[in-house]
């Protein structure tokens, strides 16, 4: 059976969210015969990526055969500001009657705002993770996974999360040893180890908005290695730790404990990424101890401090103290 997949392009869109998973979907089926590829935009004829790169001979949606799949490729502005109707009639006209409808990134926005996403679970690129929850509340945002299904609709993490979700879809419909085979040839993870936190970061969280928590955040945020505990951050603002509780919770949508270990976990990853032995790295990030850094990488980064190191740090880094 070949499959019918539209993925939905528009200008400024990022153009590895739609090349990424053409490219899996194609080295999954290189005779052809099982996907028939369709580029969609709201209008048809040519797009500009936000590199400048253009994909031209997209076709309209109003002209596009009923789709197996509707695959919504993201955009920064998707994030940003209000979405352009004609690429939400466009992506619902494709996903009337579509077995599955996904999104890459931001793309996940377009799903949320036609009301797709209401009461299931979603994820989106980890930098705007914070602002579809906010945008859209019904929605049960998962910022640390790479691929999330939920019914008929899926949404990924952040641009090359698009080929991890591409390459599942490969696997539910060509079986296990296609997308291995996919996987191989295209030199990814079967299963990318980590999620999404491994990438993230408190530090660049949209600040809180009320002078009173940003006044606080920032202080942390200055000195994360000094004697802070959610009684001494309950101090500093002025209010109770029952109230210090409820302003995280409405601004950051996280507790204040556990926002003060993320920010002492990335200061640790910088520090570790500076070659400094992990004694130090506990002492320089406030969380004191090797123990207390691994329980807190295993809690926010599902790795060790050691594993993380020698994933993200360059050759110049790699060969120092551990």
């Amino acid at each position: 059976m070949r499959r019918r997949i539209g993925i939905v392009v528009f200008d400024e869109m990022t153009l590895l969210d739609a090349s990424g998973p053409a490219e899996v979907f194609h080295h999954a089926d290189l005779s052809g015969e099982r996907y028939d590829l369709t580029y969609v935009s709201p209008a048809g004829g040519t797009v500009v990526s936000s590199s400048g790169m253009a994909l031209s001979e997209t076709v309209a949606a109003d002209d596009v055969a009923p789709v197996d799949t509707v695959l919504v490729a993201g955009g920064a502005r998707l994030a940003t500001g209000p979405l352009d109707p004609a690429l939400l009639v466009a992506v619902e006209r494709l996903a009337d009657g579509a077995r599955r409808v996904a999104s890459v990134c931001t793309g996940a926005f377009v799903l949320a705002e036609l009301g797709y996403l209401d009461g299931r679970r979603a994820t989106t690129h980890w930098r705007h993770a914070h602002a579809l929850a906010r945008r859209h509340p019904r929605v049960q945002v998962e910022p640390d996974v790479i691929h999330v299904r939920d019914g008929r609709y899926l949404t990924s993490a952040g641009i090359s999360a698009g080929m991890d979700l591409a390459l599942a879809l490969v696997e539910a419909d060509l079986g296990v040893d296609v997308a291995r085979e996919t996987a191989r040839e295209l030199v990814m993870f079967m299963q990318r180890p980590g999620g999404q936190t491994q990438f993230s970061s408190a530090l660049q969280t949209p600040p809180a908005r009320t002078p009173q928590l940003r006044s606080l955040t920032d202080a942390v945020l200055a000195e994360p290695a000094a004697e802070h505990t959610v009684a001494t951050m309950a101090a500093m603002a002025g209010v109770s730790q029952r109230h210090l509780h409820r302003m995280f919770r409405a601004e950051l949508g996280t507790p204040p404990a556990r926002w003060l270990e993320q920010v002492r976990v990335d200061v640790a990853r910088t520090r570790i990424l500076e070659g400094h032995t992990l004694t130090r790295v506990a002492q320089l990030c406030g969380l004191g101890s090797d123990e207390t850094l691994r329980r807190a990488f295993a809690r926010h980064l599902g790795t060790t401090p050691s594993n993380y190191r020698e994933r993200f740090s360059t050759t110049a880094t790699a060969g120092r103290s551990r």
